[in-house]
């Protein structure tokens, strides 16, 4: 299931550790990527465990993509502009979640900004510059302020015909926690979990934590290599979706409150306890910026970005803490690599 969101940032796992001689991946595709649960040799009892918490992707990507005519986001979006549309637990949850996101961002991570990526061509990977009416006119059916959600109820109708949800850029880190919450329930207690190249969470992480290498694709080496433990990190870049007129070179992710595509960043990481809470964090301040950066992460601790900028794209610009994560002594990608085993889910 595309949900839009590309693997511009590629987490490379070193999960080389002393607790253990090999690691056994489980994995399967969904979502048009991989996920991948790692367990610790020493646990293999928990394959079946993780088979079966992949297997609930399914549900996931049955009520998130829009490339089903009959999946439950496509119902909402045809039904909920003429009056209340029912919601699966799946959608009111990242609904709801996603309410409080966008009031945090100061609104830059929105969930209604399909119109917009639409009038660029972006949908179709046909970019272009569109005129400022069609902009204008694209905003108009923009804003998650049209969503009249009523929890009690588990409904939702839009405020206006034209109206439409996409979670491409929460979707993959709300499936990996439902996938993490599987494990756990299943007595996982040390595992790392991965969705392509953009989300990762890690579960335990012994006394190390789980080695990740942040990177990307416009930089040949390494940016950093954070040690994970009982966090997720979620990604998000202009680095592959993007046109260029006339010397201006345009990205595929839009700032919802302007219509125009975001600018100054290459690449943006973000460190929480949750990877949909990540992932949407790492869209939006892709979108807002190392002010927005700033100024949520001192609202909100136990959150860490880290930017990279247009003009110093190997360089990192590091905001906020968590105590999930920390800088590796080592250089990044030095290390030896544990021997993997892989099973398919």
């Amino acid at each position: 299931m595309p949900l839009g969101r590309r693997e511009f940032l590629s987490l490379s796992k070193d999960t080389s550790q002393p607790e253990t001689d090999f690691w056994i991946r489980v994995h399967r595709p969904a979502m048009a990527c991989r996920f991948e649960v790692t367990l610790p040799g020493s646990d293999g009892r928990h394959i079946p465990a993780a088979r079966e918490a992949l297997d609930g992707i399914d549900a996931v990507e049955a009520a998130l993509t829009i490339f089903r005519d009959e999946s439950d986001i496509n119902q909402v979006n045809r039904s909920a502009g003429d009056g209340p549309a029912f919601l699966s637990p799946h959608l009111l949850a990242l609904l709801v979640q996603s309410q409080a996101l966008h009031r945090a961002t100061e609104r830059a991570f929105d969930i209604t900004s399909t119109p917009l990526s639409r009038t660029w061509g972006f949908l179709r990977r046909e970019g272009r510059l569109p005129t400022l009416a069609e902009i204008e006119n694209a905003r108009s059916v923009v804003g998650m302020e049209k969503l009249i959600l009523d929890e009690a109820a588990k409904t939702v109708r839009f405020g206006r015909p034209g109206v439409e949800l996409n979670f491409n850029a929460i979707g993959k880190g709300y499936a990996l926690d439902q996938v993490a919450a599987g494990l756990r329930r299943r007595g996982v207690r040390h595992a790392l979990l991965s969705a392509g190249g953009s989300s990762v969470l890690a579960i335990g992480g012994g006394r190390e934590g789980f080695g990740v290498d942040v990177r990307s694709a416009r930089v040949p080496r390494p940016l950093a290599r954070l040690r994970l433990r009982d966090a997720a990190l979620g990604t998000s870049g202009a680095g592959e979706q993007f046109f260029e007129i006339e010397g201006g070179r345009f990205g595929h992710l839009l700032d919802p409150r302007t219509g125009w595509p975001a600018r100054g960043l290459v690449s943006v990481s973000v460190v929480a306890d949750e990877a949909a809470t990540a992932d949407a964090l790492a869209t939006a301040f892709f979108v807002g910026g190392a002010g927005l950066a700033e100024r949520y992460c001192a609202d909100h601790p136990r959150t860490l970005a880290l930017l990279t900028e247009e003009g110093a794209p190997g360089a990192l610009r590091v905001i906020g803490d968590h105590d999930g994560a920390r800088w590796d002594s080592g250089r990044p990608g030095a290390g030896p690599a544990a021997e993997m085993r892989g099973v398919d889910a």
